[in-house]
């Protein structure tokens, strides 16, 4: 029987090159579950929104530990994103970081957590 371990990974980084394009969100989630470890039960699902003041990519893949759900502000510079990561599994976190490179960070800041007993902060 697997352990489940809970951990959440939420991550806020400011970006010079920022995704925009619907089927390439929808690509690079599903290629992100199978970097780390993870199967895919339900998804992506990506949309583009137009709205005033929150223009940008949103998309969401449900695993079969939890769930991936990331937003991307790209009418503000620099853009911003947003990246929500949570797993019942064992998280590599550093391959979630070298995923975000490919958009130009220029500020990551960034929450580890184990939700097993709490909302305790990990390294």
């Amino acid at each position: 029987m697997k352990v489940l371990e809970h951990k959440h990974l939420i991550i806020r980084a400011e970006v010079k090159s920022p995704p925009t394009d619907e089927v390439w969100l929808h690509n690079w989630l599903k290629q992100l579950v199978e970097k780390i470890g993870m199967k895919v039960c339900r998804g992506p699902i990506t949309a583009y929104v137009d709205m005033p003041g929150n223009e940008g990519l949103t998309g969401v893949i449900v695993i079969e530990t939890s769930h991936i759900a990331i937003h991307v502000w790209d009418a503000v510079d620099p853009a911003l994103v947003q990246l929500d990561v949570y797993t019942c599994s064992t998280l590599d976190k550093d391959i979630i970081f070298k995923e975000l490179e490919q958009w130009n960070p220029t500020k990551v800041e960034y929450k580890y957590l184990d939700r097993e007993f709490g909302l305790k902060e990990v390294k």
